[in-house]
């Protein structure tokens, strides 16, 4: 069974639209597009582990896609994220894009969570998903994504598609690795660690069952 790996930059609140520029991702009247481009120094540009899909194949939204598209393969032949990025397995969720010009691109066909489904049982490099917001919401739901690559830049942006929207599926992580940059960006790696534990701080707290057997008790006796 192959991993699924969902790679993002988000601000503090969570927000992972448009980080590399205002073009890129406008929608909803989403004016902060670049925000991340002022946080990055010379190790963040050597260090692209979870960003570049370098020995994992990529899965990736239309937006995403395109994206990429347009501007990895037109890069120079001795960027070696553009070598990585041009040269891995592309696997495309999308309805309305009928032909793909990337190398190594292919559409996910009918239903993506039974599409990726089928790619995490194959044998072969892991999955990785490189930004794509919609595509993470989808297989987060799903319970398809094993880890996490969250690179938490600086700033606070109040709006904008967030990593987790509200609705997403509830669920624990476990922090596995974790180093922040001379700009104050923390790159973190979680995996999913099953549901939630519950506790309380005071002991002897009495749990739910017992405060709903104590209010019935209060109901009937008046």
């Amino acid at each position: 069974m192959r991993k699924l790996i969902a790679s993002t930059m988000v601000s503090l609140d969570g927000v992972m639209q448009a980080p590399g520029g205002p073009e890129e991702d406008p929608t909803c009247g989403f004016a902060w597009g670049g925000w991340s481009f002022n946080y990055w120094d010379d190790a963040m540009g050597r260090s692209m582990n979870g960003l570049d899909g370098k020995d994992r194949d990529l899965v990736l939204g239309r937006r995403t896609y395109e994206i990429f598209e347009a501007y990895w393969p037109h890069q120079s032949a001795d960027n070696p994220v553009a070598q990585t990025l041009n040269a891995a397995r592309k696997h495309v969720a999308s309805r309305s894009l009928k032909q793909l010009q990337w190398n190594n691109s292919t559409l996910l066909a009918g239903d993506v969570v039974a599409a990726v489904a089928a790619l995490k049982s194959q044998a072969g490099n892991d999955l990785q998903i490189v930004g794509s917001g919609n595509l993470i919401q989808t297989l987060q739901a799903a319970s398809l994504i094993d880890e996490y690559n969250v690179w938490t830049f600086p700033v606070v942006l109040g709006r904008g598609k967030r990593l987790f929207e509200v609705g997403a599926k509830a669920g624990a992580l476990r922090l596995v690795a974790s180093h922040a940059s001379a700009t104050g960006v923390v790159i973190s790696t979680y995996v999913t660690a099953g549901d939630i534990p519950a506790g309380a701080f005071v002991q002897g707290e009495p749990s739910a069952k017992e405060l709903d057997r104590r209010a019935k008790l209060a109901r009937e006796a008046g």
